[in-house]
């Protein structure tokens, strides 16, 4: 296997406005040997965390929905996206990232989560690393309404979903958000449900 020799040779910040966005210029050796220079953009959003709830008992999955731009600008209707709760780092760890996103996002308070495993979600553009977690939920764990934090303009609906139908869904084109498919394939993989 051929692991290239790179040399970064310039970075430009095309936009910070929100996250950043960089024109990266770098050599890159190919595998006959050769260096050639080739320039990329990449955009730098941080890192975060996903988490799919799951309940044993009822068969039921907690799920969001939420308007998404980009989805709304590439052909998604009406923009609104169902997904497994997730977020930014923020500087935090990502178990606790996880477990405070959850709490904003579902109104769920978790205390004990899984780490799954560690995902590149789109390689060729978005530096990101997302932290895949799963965690077992009850009723009883229903401490708030959820809905996500105003102040990050967030308006968001919890949805409690039988497991069964959330995998239809992903069939049928209802769910089509990467992250929240890889995590109910899991538990249908792992026959967690």
């Amino acid at each position: 296997m051929h692991n290239p020799t790179i040399t970064i040779l310039k970075t430009e910040i095309l936009s910070d406005n929100w996250y950043t966005l960089n024109k990266v210029t770098y050599t890159i050796q190919k595998k006959d040997g050769t260096t050639e220079t080739q320039s990329r953009e990449a955009y730098d959003r941080g890192n975060g965390a996903v988490i799919l709830l799951y309940n044993t008992d009822s068969q039921t999955v907690i799920l969001t929905r939420q308007f998404r731009l980009p989805t709304y600008i590439n052909g998604n209707s009406t923009g609104m996206l169902i997904e497994a709760c997730a977020g930014l780092l923020d500087h935090d760890n990502p178990e606790d990232c996880i477990k405070r996103e959850t709490e904003e996002e579902t109104g769920y308070k978790i205390s004990k989560v899984e780490k799954v495993f560690n995902a590149y979600m789109s390689p060729g553009s978005v530096t990101e690393i997302l932290h895949f977690f799963i965690a077992e939920y009850s009723n009883e764990m229903k401490v708030a309404e959820g809905g996500g934090l105003e102040e990050e303009g967030e308006n968001i609906e919890v949805l409690e979903l039988d497991f069964e139908k959330a995998l239809a869904m992903i069939d049928s084109g209802e769910i089509n958000d990467a992250k929240t498919i890889i995590l109910l394939q899991h538990l249908r993989i792992k026959s967690i449900l």
